[in-house]
């Protein structure tokens, strides 16, 4: 089998997954590679995701390793069955490869929770506020705005899907203040904040500049849960790049620092109470002052 010459993120996942399971085995690549016909430098390959494993191998290797738990086999079978394509494919060469890479772990995920702290969450923008981000930063010119809008767009579809995938987004403040797109695009983007709020499987909650003893995270970050928590990736954005993370001592920090900033947040938005309810801080009376703000 030739050696992939682009290897996507959840492939490396796949594979880091299996060196981890083997090290902690004890068994050295080569016994390993023995215990399923190939030799040491072959499953290397597959451990650096140069390369796939087919499905009866994997389970023979995953009994070895002394790997009881179902679930976990179960979603480490679909990573490994991974060929990188998807809906996404069709953008390849048009939009950052770690755009793509973005959009295959969001696609895979059965839960996203997010932290943002100076842009309203990709899964909300709507098409004029994403475009004034990518007309400021298209400074090298590689990357066409209007395909990088409709890819963020196309990303969009994780929300239609009938209620499968859980959401959590806290957004601080700072970000619903930004009118870097104009107070018609902003105006028009908090709106659609509130009416995503309201889907079933949505929560949203906005980290005011007064929370107490809150010192603000600069850096956003995605948490994604594939159905099985060992195999979550944490992805931290940056305007460059993209860092994923697998290790469990990650996954276990940054889920924690995602609850410390839910709780520091307000109340999640909530149309459905009665007028009463305004009265008592929450996150959705802080976007309707911003609202009002914005009439002014």
């Amino acid at each position: 089998m030739a050696l992939r010459t682009q290897i996507s993120e959840r492939q490396k996942r796949f594979g880091a997954e299996l060196r981890r399971l083997r090290e902690a085995a004890g068994l050295a690549v080569k016994d390993a590679g023995a215990t399923i016909g190939m030799g040491g430098p072959q499953l290397s390959h597959i451990e650096a995701a140069r390369t796939g494993l087919d499905p009866a191998r994997l389970t023979t290797l995953l009994d070895a390793y002394g790997c009881t738990d179902e679930t976990y086999m179960a979603i480490l079978h679909e990573l490994g069955a991974s060929d990188g394509k998807g809906w996404w494919t069709e953008f390849k060469g048009k939009v950052p490869a770690l755009a793509l890479d973005l959009a295959e772990v969001e696609d895979r995920a059965v839960s996203l929770a997010s932290y943002d702290s100076l842009y309203i969450p990709g899964a909300f923008q709507l098409p004029g506020y994403a475009r004034a981000i990518y007309e400021s930063s298209n400074r090298s010119g590689i990357w066409e705005p209007e395909t990088q809008v409709r890819f963020r767009m196309e990303r969009q579809r994780i929300l239609a899907d009938g209620g499968r995938r859980e959401f959590l987004f806290v957004v601080h403040e700072a970000a619903l203040r930004m009118r870097f797109a104009g107070d018609d695009v902003m105006r028009a983007q908090l709106l659609h904040l509130v009416d995503m709020a309201e889907l079933p499987n949505v929560t949203i909650q906005v980290i005011p500049f007064t929370a107490p003893k809150h010192a603000p995270l600069s850096a956003s970050f995605l948490f994604c849960d594939p159905g099985c928590a060992d195999l979550s990736t944490v992805i931290l954005d940056a305007p460059r790049h993209a860092e994923h993370l697998g290790d469990q001592a990650d996954i276990v920090a940054y889920r924690r620092k995602l609850q410390q900033l839910s709780d520091v947040a307000l109340p999640a938005v909530d149309t459905s109470g009665s007028l009463r309810d305004l009265s008592a801080r929450s996150s959705l009376g802080l976007i309707q002052h911003l609202l009002y703000l914005l009439q002014s």
